[in-house]
């Protein structure tokens, strides 16, 4: 990826970003000039525990170093998006439920594995800086991220900076109410809208007897619909795969226009692993349920896009949050 603000990116030495998932994490070392010259992928395997993921950051940290063919000791700074509550000041996950985590000092443990600076956000905070800075948000001052992925995440950027409240906490939108009399654990936007939501309901379905070609697509093995699966089956014109997700999409649609009626915002950006892989299908009809119930309706202005930058918005965005703490200190 090569940016368009130098400005932000320059620094005089690479800063490497990490985007946190639940499922994977990504490794994007920035040159000064603000391009990619390096990167890593890894598996995330929460159920491993702390130390095995922190093991494989570690790991995932020097495959993109020697990617870009440089050594660790060259980095400026790490910046980290991690799933979950995260203290603005110190960087501690105070809770990642997709990981299992619970007031996890991150950056303190990083920094003495790899001996460099390291500053944790949000993740999806971290995309929202970037989808701002240099992406599908640039030019506005009052965006919302939503991701959709392992869970739902949401960052806010409002006139031109990033928003994140009095408790430090704005922007968990996937754990809103969406649907107070379902059962636990079927009542918020994350169990309702995310890429584990929308693979849950689909195999139960399937085991009901429902027809998909998500079956053929995985040879019979439904332990794990991922979001790549999803989208094939739904291009190809699965009725069930639509049904479920355009379910979902609405949801995602009305909780966005309850946010939007309240902020007034410019620019929502969807991204994350389920909106790449199902594009403009998803968008168009999370926009078109927006507009229906969103007040008034001259929020219906504000344009519903899906990510530029794709996978590296966290990334990109990560190091952009590194540069601004902890290289500005």
């Amino acid at each position: 990826v090569q940016t368009s603000d130098r400005k932000t990116m320059t620094t005089r030495k690479p800063i490497l970003g990490i985007d946190l998932g639940g499922t994977n994490m990504q490794f994007g070392v920035l040159a000064p000039n603000g391009t990619i010259i390096g990167r890593a992928k890894k598996k995330t395997k929460a159920a491993e525990g702390a130390k095995a993921v922190i093991d494989r950051l570690v790991d995932g940290i020097h495959e993109a170093c020697d990617d870009a063919k440089i050594k660790v000791t060259s980095l400026a700074a790490v910046g980290i998006g991690a799933p979950g509550a995260i203290d603005p000041a110190t960087g501690m996950v105070l809770q990642a439920p997709n990981l299992r985590w619970t007031n996890l000092p991150l950056p303190q443990i990083l920094r003495k594995r790899i001996g460099k600076p390291v500053a944790v956000t949000n993740d999806v905070r971290a995309a929202v800086v970037g989808e701002h800075e240099l992406g599908a948000g640039a030019g506005c001052t009052d965006i919302m991220a939503v991701w959709l992925g392992t869970g739902v995440g949401g960052g806010l950027i409002l006139k031109n900076q990033l928003y994140t409240g009095f408790l430090g906490s704005a922007g968990e939108i996937g754990h809103m109410t969406l649907i107070p009399g379902n059962p636990p654990a079927a009542r918020s936007f994350e169990h309702t809208c995310s890429r584990t939501a929308v693979a849950d309901r689909l195999v139960r379905l399937i085991r009901t007897g429902r027809k998909s070609m998500i079956s053929d697509i995985l040879d019979g093995d439904l332990s794990e619909v991922k979001a790549k699966a999803i989208g094939l089956a739904y291009h190809k014109g699965d009725a069930l795969t639509r049904e479920v997700v355009d379910d979902a999409a609405r949801f995602i649609g009305i909780a966005i226009a309850s946010l939007n009626s309240t902020l007034s915002l410019q620019r929502v950006v969807l991204g994350g692993g389920l909106t790449e892989a199902l594009g403009e299908s998803l968008v168009r009809v999370v926009r078109a349920a927006h507009h229906e119930h969103v007040f008034p309706h001259v929020c219906r202005k504000t344009s519903i896009v899906k990510t530029k930058l794709g996978p590296d918005a966290g990334v990109l965005g990560a190091a952009i949050h590194a540069k601004r703490t902890v290289l500005a200190r």
